[in-house]
C-alpha cells in the first residue's frame, strides 16, 4: 500500500512544527517538571487553537473529528518537540466520553457533550487512569477533568500524591474513584477505545521523539571532533545512526497504517503493532543518542536529555511492548 499525506495534512504538520519551534518548548518542559504549569498551559491553548485537540473530538460535540491521520500527524510534531502535558490522555478521554451509551450515563448527556467541547477548545485539560494498562493519571494536578475506569464504572477521580517518573515532566498520580458518571457495558467498550487512541497518539509521539534525537545526534556528530576528524566520519558512529533511522522509518508507516485502520476490526491489532515498533525505535534512538553524545547527554542543562527521558517513559506508556506484542499474537491466532 502506498500512502502519503495530502497537501492539507502536510500543511497542518508544518504549521505545528513552526508553532512549537517558536514556542521554546525546553523552557516549558522544565517549568512543567518543576510544577509550574503556566508556560505549558499557554502552549496547550495555542495547540488547541491550531486544532490539535479538535481532531480527536466528534463534530457533533464541537470538534472536527475523529480524524486519525491528522491526529498522528499532530502527535508526531508534539513528540518531535517534546511538548509537555497529558495530550495523549486528553485524546483518550475524548474517545472514552464519545463511546459512552446514553442509557449507561448517570450524568446528563449534555454534560458529556460539554466536556468534549471544552477538550476540543483547549479549555479543559483531561486525563484518566484506565487500569491495568494505565494505572496512573498523568498530570492530574494540571487537569480540570480527571477520570478513572473501574470495570464497568466510570467515575470522576480524586488524585493522590505524585509518583516519581522516569521523565520529570510526566507527573504520575494514583487516583481514587469519586462521583459515579456512568455504569454499564458501554464503559468497558469505551475504555478499550480510549486505550487504543491513547496508544496510537503515544506511538506517533514516540516516532517524533526518536526523530528529534536522531537529528540532534547527527548534528552533534558533525560538530564533535576526535583525532582531528568529526566523529560522524567514523564508520561505527555512522552505523549506529543508520540503524536508528531504519528503525524510525519502519515504525512511521505502521503508525499511519493504524490510523487508516481506525473504525475497522483490525484497528486494535494495528495500533499494537505500531506501538511496539515506535517504542522500540524511539528507545533505540535514545540509546544511540547517549552513545554519540557521551556524558553530556545525561546533563539536565543539555536539551536532548529531555527527549531521552521522554523516550524511556513513553516506551511503556499506554501499554508496554510485551503487552502489545501479546495482543498482536492473539489477533493473529
Amino acid at each position: 500500500m502506498k500512502f502519503i499525506l495530502d497537501a492539507e495534512q502536510r500543511l497542518f504538520g508544518e504549521t505545528l512544527h513552526k508553532l512549537l519551534a517558536e514556542a521554546g518548548t525546553p523552557a516549558a518542559i522544565r517549568a512543567w517538571a518543576a510544577g509550574s504549569h503556566g508556560p505549558g498551559l499557554a502552549l496547550w491553548r495555542s495547540l488547541a487553537d491550531a486544532g490539535v485537540l479538535a481532531v480527536a473530538v466528534p463534530e457533533s460535540a464541537g470538534g472536527a473529528g475523529p480524524l486519525p491521520v491528522e491526529l498522528v500527524t499532530a502527535f508526531h510534531e508534539l513528540g518531535r518537540h517534546a511538548a509537555p502535558g497529558p495530550l495523549a490522555e486528553s485524546v483518550a478521554v475524548a474517545a472514552l466520553l464519545d463511546r459512552l451509551a446514553p442509557e449507561d450515563l448517570v450524568v446528563a448527556p449534555e454534560t458529556v457533550d460539554a466536556w468534549l467541547a471544552c477538550i476540543a477548545e483547549g479549555n479543559t485539560v483531561a486525563t484518566a487512569a484506565v487500569p491495568p494498562a494505565v494505572p496512573y493519571a498523568l498530570d492530574a494536578d494540571a487537569a480540570g477533568l480527571v477520570l478513572r475506569v473501574d470495570g464497568d464504572e466510570l467515575r470522576a477521580a480524586l488524585p493522590g500524591a505524585a509518583r516519581v517518573s522516569l521523565d520529570p515532566a510526566r507527573r504520575l498520580f494514583p487516583v481514587e474513584g469519586g462521583e459515579l458518571l456512568a455504569r454499564g457495558p458501554s464503559v468497558r467498550a469505551a475504555a478499550e477505545a480510549a486505550h487504543d487512541m491513547g496508544a496510537l497518539a503515544t506511538a506517533a509521539q514516540l516516532v517524533g521523539v526518536g526523530r528529534a534525537l536522531l537529528d540532534a545526534s547527527v548534528e552533534y556528530a558533525r560538530a564533535r571532533r576526535q583525532f582531528g576528524r568529526p566523529i560522524g566520519e567514523f564508520q561505527a558512529v555512522k552505523h549506529h545512526l543508520a540503524n536508528a533511522l531504519v528503525g524510525l522509518e519502519y515504525a512511521r508507516p505502521l503508525v499511519h497504517g493504524a490510523a487508516l485502520a481506525h473504525g475497522s476490526p483490525d484497528f486494535p491489532r494495528d495500533v499494537s503493532a505500531a506501538k511496539v515498533a515506535a517504542s522500540e525505535a524511539a528507545y533505540a534512538a535514545a540509546k544511540i543518542a547517549l552513545q554519540v553524545h557521551g556524558a553530556i547527554g545525561y546533563t539536565d542543562e543539555y536539551d536532548p536529555s529531555l527527549w531521552i527521558r521522554k523516550a524511556r517513559a513513553l516506551h511503556s506508556a499506554w501499554g508496554s511492548p510485551s503487552a502489545h506484542r501479546a495482543r498482536v499474537l492473539a489477533a493473529l491466532a
